[in-house]
């Protein structure tokens, strides 16, 4: 009986001496946790912020381009309104100079030809080259002739194609900023995982938490790091 007491009271010491060494493997594994949770908390705070920056920098990309495809407009629609009183003049003053030359008033035809405006004279003379009072075939106008140019509507076109370009470059920074924006909510995700993991006593629980957090915090950190920046 000594024999069997004296092997419980072994082995109790044996237990004994355990337990400070699995106190200290438990202590050890807790503050590898917490490290692995501050450097994932870390890294949230810095995606975020260098999301919301981005986001923003782009919502103000959008709003110049945006800007500058409006006022871009607005100019084209003037250059357009130009060009339309400048084909009115023309054509009003050609149909004067018809009635002038089919009447033999020479002196108001030439008067007429001389008001021309400057872009349409030389499309005017190959026009008039053609006897347009006696050719059934010739042209119906200076205006339809290849030689006939509108620096208005040329510029009205040039402008509203850059207006167009702005416009795209400003939907294109839009998805930029929202992109950046979704970024946010799998941080977000990974915050929640972090705070769970803390709830939990348990080393395996909160290991396994955290590793799901730390593998879903790479992913907005590989894909800020493809995303063009403003």
């Amino acid at each position: 009986m000594a024999e069997i007491g004296g092997a419980n009271i072994e082995v109790a010491h044996h237990l004994n001496e355990s337990k400070p060494d699995s106190a200290a493997h438990r202590s050890r594994i807790h503050e590898l946790l917490e490290i692995v949770e501050a450097i994932v908390l870390a890294l949230v705070a810095i995606t975020t912020a260098w999301s919301g920056y981005q986001a923003a920098r782009w919502d103000g990309q959008q709003s110049l381009l945006y800007g500058q495809a409006s006022r871009l407009r607005v100019q084209a629609e003037n250059a357009e309104q130009t060009s339309n009183q400048q084909r009115v003049y023309d054509a009003s003053t050609v149909v004067e100079w018809l009635k002038a030359e089919a009447h033999g008033e020479e002196k108001l035809a030439e008067l007429l030809e001389r008001r021309l405006l400057p872009e349409i004279r030389p499309a005017f003379a190959a026009w008039k080259a053609t006897d347009p009072l006696h050719n059934p075939s010739a042209a119906a106008g200076p205006a339809f002739m290849p030689q006939y140019r509108n620096s208005k509507a040329e510029e009205a076109a040039s402008l509203n194609q850059e207006a167009t370009e702005k416009f795209e470059l400003g939907t294109l920074a839009r998805e930029r900023a929202d992109q950046y924006v979704r970024m946010t909510v799998v941080l977000a995700t990974v915050l929640l995982l972090t705070a769970i993991s803390q709830r939990f006593s348990s080393h395996r629980i909160r290991v396994a938490l955290v590793t799901l957090a730390f593998l879903l915090v790479l992913i907005p950190l590989c894909r800020i790091l493809l995303l063009p920046r403003a």
